[in-house]
């Protein structure tokens, strides 16, 4: 009989046996507790959120942790499971599985059970297998009794024929799915020791977070299993298990764990139960009397957008149209109120207004001078300042039509439009100074920029540089609106861009971002296209000092919009040497693209890192995978991401001179984008050169 039918044969009697057995499951009996006052709240990393606790009366029956110490290390209170993570949103609890392993020093098998309230979950979870020559195998239990078992078969007789991706095909590992229900199973591996390549002396089957493991030759090695401590991270879906749906626990308040208001209760998707979560407008702990606490809308404006009046309310929030005003304010389509008063009865109304103000500065002849004293010494300040920074020289090209798109700003119209510079209206800050939101008076919705300070030395050229700005004519640039020149340092006014910045896309606090592999390189190709543009398209050219991903805003349909470039102009600074250091930057911006990491990012060992520091070293070493972010590898494909990564090479270049201009950049990301719109062969497989 053939090696391959005996392991058919072997599989199928497996099978049999598993399926043949008995195991009873174990049921918990679950009540809706309150936690005692002083429960720990914390073991180690982990955070111990009620249901769960650590300690008499500090837990819901059946989600009881102990912390054990030196190290403190929380783990389930039955089965000795290490447990990592403890989520209340997903409902997920991740902990650690032994692996079965087979060396040329031996096999183990392993086995793993858990009792209400957890079941393994089928949808975070992947049974793998690595190595060659190997069948794997998993059977085990579900929580109604039926026997389940199955299993994969990976093979590689050359290593040449290892697939070098995150992904497993069957050439060095293979995965399968698990049912839901599962509550306990045992891994076997059948590997044939004869027949094993000397490149992969051992093999591993296990089950693991799927967003866990991402499969390349390194893991054919007694080094996987040893870095690894022969442990894999697995995810546990956990619910309140009795009653055993919404309506059954909700007939029964003496029970019912979703504590307190503004809660909603959930039927379990993975076995019986339920699950507590707070309602629409509350964030906080389901479980617990007053936990669900109201999200003030008015604080999030990125994602929940209001531009007009916003108020605060339970489970919500209100967004009116400035006084005067009607429309749609979260969509900022608010417009003036027609009047309603005839022409005659407006002019009454204005000469009884006159006689009123007249009569009011008889009554305030008394202080008369110290008025006009202390205005005319705010005048004469704001004559001055506008005069220093070249406002009359600016009037005079305004007047000559060879400025003819910027308006010049008072003071009173930027600070009626910011509520005086409130810091609720500061949207951007950075080296240069802060950005404000502002309404004006016709209701356009601008960005306000406010510097620190300026360098004197340059104070004559402002007015130039103005000039420069109002030239900048392009789709993927902020449009320079105007300035205000009655300060001493200048303020500037672009065109608002509402849908925030890359690095609020690209970063967000609570989740990964979503945004797609295509979204990313048009983002790229439109803000190398800007950069290029403003280093050759007008009179003078226009380097930009603080290129970042806080500076490259995105429009509602995710279009970039390059902001920020209005402060170089203000930095002395050599022009040849400013544009190798906007490549340079340009490159970091690229790495936060394709590697979803920030510019100075944290390692997982909780130490500052520099992303492009880290990218150089990963490639120097050959080590891509470890820094490169694996969906962007999936959604793009290695081979037209190894052409993303030669172009951040190249701009991240220690030699300036070396460094490809912006427009050779923006050219070689748009041929990427037309490639990677292009039909192409499913199965092709490229491969990132390292340089």
């Amino acid at each position: 009989m053939s090696m391959d039918a005996k392991r058919v044969l072997l599989f199928q009697i497996a099978a049999t046996l598993f399926l043949a057995s008995a195991v009873a499951a174990a049921a918990s009996n679950t009540t809706a507790g309150i936690p005692m006052q002083g429960c720990p709240n914390k073991c180690g990393e982990v955070d111990i959120p009620y249901p769960f606790g650590i300690g008499t009366d500090c837990f819901m029956q059946g989600f009881d942790i102990t912390c054990a110490a030196d190290p403190p290390r929380a783990f389930l209170s039955t089965g000795n499971m290490e447990v990592l993570r403890i989520s209340l949103v997903d409902h997920e609890l991740t902990v650690r599985l032994h692996m079965a392993t087979q060396c040329s020093d031996g096999r183990i098998n392993a086995n793993s059970s858990v009792n209400d309230p957890y079941l393994f979950s089928a949808t975070s979870n992947k049974f793998t297998v690595v190595g060659c020559s190997t069948l794997g195998y998993v059977g085990g239990k579900k929580n109604d009794n039926d026997s389940y078992t199955t299993g994969c078969i990976s093979m590689c007789h050359e290593e040449s024929s290892v697939s070098e991706g995150p992904s497993c095909d069957g050439l060095g590992c293979c995965q399968t799915s698990i049912p839901k229900g599962l509550n306990s199973f045992t891994t076997y591996i059948d590997f044939d020791n004869v027949n094993a390549p000397s490149f992969s002396p051992c093999s591993y089957a296990f089950l693991a977070d799927q967003d866990w493991f991402q499969f390349d030759k390194s893991k054919l090695t007694e080094d996987f299993g040893k870095i690894n401590n022969n442990r894999t991270p697995a995810v546990l879906d956990w619910a309140i298990r009795s009653p055993a749906s919404c309506p059954e626990a909700e007939a029964l308040p003496g029970t019912y764990a979703c504590r307190g208001g503004n809660t909603t209760c959930l039927n379990s998707t993975n076995g019986d139960g339920y699950r507590c979560m707070c309602s629409e407008g509350y964030t906080g702990n389901p479980y617990i009397e007053g936990g669900c606490q109201d999200i003030d809308e008015c604080q999030l404006p990125l994602l929940y957008p209001c531009f007009g009046v916003c108020t605060n309310k339970p489970g919500g929030y209100d967004c009116t149209c400035p006084p005067g005003t009607l429309g749609n304010a979260t969509e900022y389509n608010c417009t003036d109120i027609p009047s309603k008063f005839p022409a005659p009865a407006r002019l009454a109304f204005g000469f009884s207004a006159l006689f009123v103000a007249v009569g009011l500065l008889l009554f305030l002849a008394t202080c008369k001078n110290v008025i006009v004293t202390q205005k005319s010494k705010h005048k004469n300040e704001r004559e001055i300042f506008f005069g220093k920074n070249g406002g009359f020289k600016l009037y005079e090209e305004i007047l000559s039509k060879k400025v003819g798109t910027v308006q010049v700003f008072t003071e009173e119209e930027l600070q009626r439009a910011t509520d005086n510079f409130d810091d609720k209206r500061v949207i951007g800050c950075g080296r240069y100074g802060m950005v404000y939101r502002g309404i004006l008076d016709d209701l356009r919705v601008v960005a306000i920029k406010k510097s620190k300070k300026v360098d004197e030395r340059r104070k004559d050229e402002f007015v130039n540089e103005i000039i420069d700005l109002s030239q900048i004519n392009h789709t993927h640039i902020v449009r320079f609106m105007g300035c205000c020149l009655e300060l001493d340092v200048p303020m500037l006014v672009y065109e608002y861009v509402s849908n925030g910045s890359l690095f609020e896309v690209l970063h967000p606090e609570h989740h990964a971002s979503r945004l797609p592999f295509q979204a990313r390189l048009t983002i790229a190709q439109q803000t190398a296209e800007a950069l290029a543009y403003l280093h050759s398209a007008t009179t003078r050219s226009i380097t930009h000092g603080d290129v970042k991903s806080h500076n490259i805003l995105l429009d509602t349909d995710l279009s970039a919009k390059v902001s920020g470039f209005g402060a170089s102009h203000l930095v002395p600074v050599d022009e040849n040497e400013f544009i190798a250091f906007v490549q340079e930057t340009f490159g970091v911006v690229l790495l936060e693209l394709i590697t979803g990491k920030k510019a100075i990012y944290t390692d997982a060992a909780g130490e500052k890192k520099s992303l492009a520091t880290s990218f150089l070293v990963t490639m120097k070493e050959q080590r891509p995978w470890d820094i490169l972010d694996v969906k962007m590898v999936e959604q793009g494909g290695e081979q037209l991401l190894g052409e993303v990564v030669a172009i951040a090479m190249e701009c991240l270049s220690v030699k300036g001179e070396e460094r490809p201009s912006m427009k050779e950049v923006a050219e070689r990301l748009h041929s990427l984008r037309r490639f990677r719109l292009q039909p192409k062969e499913e199965n092709y497989r490229g491969e990132i050169e390292m340089i």
